[in-house]
């Protein structure tokens, strides 16, 4: 039985948003951008101490971990603490901390996860997060970096498999 065509419809809705401020879109306030960028600016200096914070919190974390194990609360504030960092690091400039706390966050993300992972290569990554920062490895450009990155992430993949 062939199947008949039928005739296409493309509908677009309106922009509600364009309706609501009268029209076009505002151009950015220049004066405003440069303000706001200088505040930014004035934070800067303070990003290495703020995301070294978060790092001792997980190092601690570590600690505890290594004495009473990953399960239970003290696993569920450690994967906590990991999350956290990755979004921190591309936000204090740290990108290859973003991807290390992505990969310890998979490694431990729930409590089957936690219950069956070694407790070394989560050391491992908490390490690779401390000397990212005292190395001032910002990013995947350092090769030391990039091939630490590569195997803890390789490592997690053949424990955990990929997830989407």
């Amino acid at each position: 039985m062939a199947q008949r065509e039928r005739p296409i419809e493309i509908i677009n809705p309106p922009n509600m948003l364009k309706a609501k401020i009268g029209g076009a879109l505002p151009s950015a306030d220049e004066d405003l951008m440069a303000r706001a960028e200088a505040a930014l600016d004035g934070l800067r200096k303070n990003f290495n101490d703020w995301l070294g914070e978060e790092v001792a919190k997980l190092e601690a974390l570590m600690r505890t971990a290594k004495e009473q194990g990953l399960e239970g609360e003290t696993g569920e504030a450690l994967f906590t603490c990991a999350h956290d960092l990755r979004g921190l690091g591309s936000t204090y400039e740290f990108p290859i901390i973003t991807r290390l706390a992505a990969s310890l966050s998979k490694l431990i993300e729930t409590g089957e996860q936690r219950a069956a992972a070694p407790v070394s290569l989560v050391e491992a990554h908490v390490g690779a997060i401390r000397a990212a920062i005292l190395q001032n490895v910002r990013d995947d450009r350092d090769p030391v970096g990039k091939a630490l990155a590569e195997e803890l992430e390789t490592r997690v993949t053949a424990l955990v498999g990929e997830r989407v």
